[in-house]
């Protein structure tokens, strides 16, 4: 997503959060953090392809607000979000705006949004997906 928004806004000043879920544990891990000098003073994009659960979305929200980013200053744009998702980042920052381009209602046990598009990562690099990925959760139509 950071290429469209770089063609469409060419001074935009961009930071880096990589956050990944653990595949074991299956909690929100941050590995990589590098933010613009000054950010509280800025209003900031978040962006996340997909959004599940929302627990690495409310992770970024919580490292931008440690920056002194304020709360109603946070944008969080998504391809696709699951409702789960949507809710618990809603609930958790109310001021934070949520915009995606669709919602599907479901996560499985894996907490993957189903009926989804399957990993974005490996879609838009065209990487092997995990051994336990599967196209049998995707039977069910989108919203």
């Amino acid at each position: 997503m950071e290429p469209a928004l770089r063609a469409v806004c060419k001074d935009v000043r961009i930071g880096k959060i990589l956050i990944q879920t653990n595949q074991d544990t299956g909690e929100p891990e941050l590995h990589y953090l590098r933010l613009p000098k000054d950010i509280s003073e800025d209003h900031v994009i978040l962006m996340d392809c997909t959004v599940s659960t929302g627990a690495a979305a409310m992770m970024a929200v919580r490292v931008l607000l440690d920056h002194d980013v304020q709360e109603d200053k946070i944008l969080l744009v998504s391809l696709l979000m699951a409702e789960m998702g949507i809710h618990s980042v809603a609930y958790a920052f109310p001021q934070v705006k949520i915009i995606t381009t669709a919602v599907d209602k479901k996560v499985n046990d894996l907490f993957h949004i189903i009926p989804g598009i399957g990993n974005f990562g490996d879609r838009y690099f065209g990487t092997d997906a995990p051994p336990d990925w599967s196209d049998e959760e995707m039977d069910e139509p989108s919203c």
